[in-house]
């Protein structure tokens, strides 16, 4: 058995038994705000702060064996709560950051849908859009993903990762390991902060087992940051 008391070793269903946690970050003044971040860098507020300390008390009741995470501040912060508990150093990833959305970022959610309206009602109907000019969400898969699937090989049998990222990254990853079409991404639903999803491998690779887990239901803030 490993450090969680799973059973070590290969699974009668083909797989390896390892996890993959998939965590958001904690609150920051623009989620509070509705604005979109995407890679600018804007720090945890206090309530953030506090969440984030919350949620690794429960996060290092699975024993974690290894920490990634956004080399964005407010990704890191929360990162060094869990690092903090369980002597585990998290390392950070640029490849991790949230989905870079040009002129959107910055803007608040009324703003995006006054002046990009119909940029915006495409990308909910599922069509590849540049939001802002900026990534489109199959390219943050592309970067995100494959740091993903790196850490995890690198775990022992029943082993767990822990990544720290954010909502839209997030997303778009599950979706990408899980083998989801891109046009269908949206159906995950966005991630209250300091909330996660579990991704455990199966014969047929990763399969989604949590979403959205970690509290009672909380507002979900500024999802794609």
């Amino acid at each position: 058995m490993n450090a969680s008391g799973d059973l070590a070793g290969p699974r009668p269903d083909g797989g390896r038994g390892r996890r993959i946690v998939l965590w958001r970050h904690g609150q920051t003044a623009w989620n509070l705000e509705r604005r979109f971040q995407g890679t600018t860098d804007i720090p945890l507020t206090a309530t953030g702060v506090a969440q984030a300390r919350r949620a690794a008390r429960l996060l290092a009741a699975l024993r974690p064996d290894a920490i990634i995470a956004s080399d964005l501040s407010r990704a890191a912060r929360t990162a060094a709560e869990l690092s903090a508990l369980t002597g585990l150093e998290a390392t950070c990833y640029e490849d991790l950051r949230e989905t870079y959305a040009g002129v959107w970022q910055g803007l608040t959610h009324e703003e995006i849908l006054e002046r990009h309206r119909e940029q915006y009602l495409a990308w909910k109907r599922g069509e590849p859009v540049r939001r802002g000019g900026g990534e489109l969400e199959t390219e943050v898969a592309d970067r995100a993903a494959p740091v993903v699937l790196r850490a995890a090989d690198k775990l022992p049998d029943g082993g767990t990762l822990v990544v720290v990222s954010h909502g839209g990254a997030i997303r778009t990853t599950i979706g990408r390991l899980t083998g989801l079409p891109p046009a269908h991404w949206e159906a995950l639903g966005g991630l209250s902060n300091c909330c996660w999803s579990v991704l455990g491998e199966g014969a047929r690779g990763w399969r989604l087992l949590e979403h959205n887990a970690g509290t009672l239901p909380a507002p979900v803030l500024g999802e794609d940051d």
